[in-house]
């Protein structure tokens, strides 16, 4: 049998994070978004060199920092610059338990004009989190409408 060039279980896109304190971070997510654990390497002085969870049907992978690495904590550079988005089936329990988790509450969840149901939190690793819950298909003609009146809204 062939090898695959995506192997089973990875979907195409599959986020990989640097956190400060990558073990800590792996229990975080277990108690945050349910995340499964699929598998880790250790590193030197009891680091993470590369672990695995699963959330739902993706693959996050993520480490503690390297100085060989060319990826930096959020801690480091003082921000993210990325925002790992979560579709669930119900976002008010999921940040509410991330919140329970330990992380900060960064955007209420409330219905958006596109159609979803979304909110965002940052964990406490740094990392930013948007999840939202799809709940209505909405027409490109009305959803250009609703972003011009949202758009124009925020401008005030």
């Amino acid at each position: 049998m062939a090898v695959k060039p995506i192997p089973e279980g990875y979907n195409t896109l599959s986020p990989s994070l640097a956190v400060d304190n990558a073990a800590e971070a792996i229990e975080f997510y277990k108690r945050a978004f349910g995340a499964q654990e699929r598998g880790r390497m250790e590193g030197p002085g009891g680091t993470i060199a590369h672990a695995e969870l699963q959330i739902g049907d993706s693959v996050v992978m993520l480490a503690d920092p390297m100085p060989q690495a060319s990826t930096r904590t959020p801690k480091e550079i003082g921000g993210t610059t990325v925002s790992l988005f979560m579709y669930v089936e119900d976002v008010d329990a999921v940040v509410r338990q991330a919140v329970d988790a330990g992380a900060t509450l960064t955007m209420p969840v409330d219905d958006m004009f596109w159609g979803d149901r979304f909110g965002s939190v940052t964990d406490p690793f740094g990392h930013s989190w948007s999840v939202a819950t799809h709940v209505e298909d909405v027409p490109p003609e009305e959803m250009a409408e609703r972003g011009k009146a949202a758009m124009a809204e925020l401008m005030g």
